[in-house]
């Protein structure tokens, strides 16, 4: 029998098995640097570098740079993550280079730091400043008590919709619990339109609504992780989709911010969407949109949480970085001091702020286009106040969401439920743990 590595050597070591969740990566081979001295402050000044795929990252490294001559921060545009983002980074570490910095979106961080591609920033201090983040954006940062990387935005879920129509015109409320939601849709359907359309290849929605209903699918315990993808805060959400899409009451043909979802939520036929806080900045390309939209708490189950994660990133110090306490302090600076989140908003167009006290100047304001509404301190940050913190990302996301996916594209044909997908899913995602080297067991 092939030897299975504990959690925390697993989560420091190389890892080549990552190469079947990225594929065409080369793996790191970085050996155990995190387990070797660490690397003292320069003396003098240094240049951090980072490989992001945000936009225009480097008039946010600017404002930081003309604040002190000690550390200068320069930026290097990448395409997005699984994209051939990750590749170029797994591919420089392996070789011994890369930037310091790079964006690791947040359900890959335990992935890149299974690879050996990360440095663990409980070394550098990082635990001592936690109390300056958003506990919802820092639990998707940590795997037991070790934090990867620093959560540099997040996508609290939220009720985005057509006020226009679905209150005007139809006379009703956004749905403020998932059986007005059921109620809701069915009503919005005899009308002939949408109440929100899914695209079931995309399994981040059905992942990120198991969130909030309060499962933990991936709990590291002892040597290894336990996979409950079957406890009754899954099972009931499945359920109830699968009831969902029998009654055929949403749209499954095309996802949202589509160019078909575009012209359709255009025309006043679909009315909303249940998505991460930055659906904001691609809802107001809706056409005709201004002053008719909305923003509406996710609906909820009595017993949930208030919201799910939905998207967000982080910025990770890598294994071969040869300035990581300066890397930090830059980070440390973009996701917490207000000159940092304003920029980061202002020219990189982050979701939602990963700072605990701080959501951004103009978020602070109320918004023309979504019916002059205070959206984000009035439903956003209660969403990102009220999310699952037990809940902790595996070394194998990706993969996880992709089956899901595919999951729920059988389950829109009738072919397999997601009562009976769910354990298939488990079964097979503790098979690759397994074949990664990872002590992983099925919940009892």
């Amino acid at each position: 029998m092939t030897p299975r590595l504990s959690r925390r050597t697993a989560l420091a070591g190389s890892g080549a098995a990552m190469l079947a969740g990225l594929a065409a990566c080369a793996p790191p081979n970085p050996g155990n640097v995190n387990e070797e001295p660490t690397i003292p402050p320069s003396d003098g000044p240094v240049t951090i570098s980072y490989w992001a795929w945000l936009k225009d990252l480097q008039k946010v490294a600017d404002v930081f740079n003309e604040t002190q001559d000690r550390i200068k921060v320069e930026t290097t545009w990448i395409p997005g993550g699984n994209t051939g983002g990750y590749a170029k980074i797994l591919s420089a570490v392996s070789a011994g280079g890369g930037p310091d910095l790079a964006q690791v979106e947040l359900r890959q961080v335990p992935e890149f730091a299974l690879a050996g591609a990360l440095t663990d920033l409980n070394r550098y201090g990082f635990a001592e400043e936690t109390e300056a983040y958003d506990p919802g954006a820092l639990s998707q940062v940590k795997v037991g008590d070790t934090y990867w990387a620093v959560p540099q935005d997040t996508g609290p879920v939220a009720t985005f919709y057509n006020r226009e129509v679905l209150e005007g015109e139809l006379g009703l409320k956004p749905p403020a619990t998932w059986e007005e939601f059921r109620e809701t849709a069915g009503t919005v359907s005899e009308a002939g339109k949408d109440l929100i359309t899914l695209d079931p290849s995309d399994g981040s929605y059905l992942i990120a609504w198991i969130m909030q209903s309060g499962a933990v699918w991936f709990r590291p315990e002892g040597d290894g992780w336990i996979v409950d993808m079957t406890g009754e805060d899954s099972m009931r959400v499945a359920e109830y989709w699968d009831e969902i899409l029998a009654e055929k009451i949403i749209g499954t043909g095309y996802g949202a911010f589509s160019t078909p979802w575009m012209a359709a939520a255009g025309e006043g036929n679909i009315l909303a969407t249940v998505s991460g806080s930055w659906s904001d900045a691609l809802i107001e390309s809706v056409p005709n949109g201004s002053g008719k939209w909305a923003a509406a708490p996710m609906p909820t189950w009595s017993d949930g949480y208030a919201s799910g994660a939905h998207g967000g990133s982080a910025a990770a110090v890598l294994s071969t970085s040869k300035h990581p306490t300066e890397a930090l302090e830059f980070l440390t600076w973009m996701c917490t001091d207000p000159a940092g989140i304003d920029a980061m908003i202002e020219f990189s167009g982050i979701g939602w702020s990963p700072a605990k006290d701080y959501i951004g100047e103009i978020r602070q304001e109320p918004s023309e286009f979504f019916s002059g509404q205070n959206y984000n301190e009035e439903v956003i940050q209660p969403m990102a106040e009220g999310q699952n913190l037990e809940w902790t990302w595996a070394p194998l996301m990706q993969r996880a969401q992709d089956m899901i996916g595919d999951g729920m594209s059988t389950a829109v044909t009738g072919e397999i439920p997601l009562v009976d997908m769910l354990p298939q899913t488990q079964a097979k995602i503790v098979e690759i743990m397994r074949d990664m080297g990872l002590n992983a067991e099925e919940a009892r």
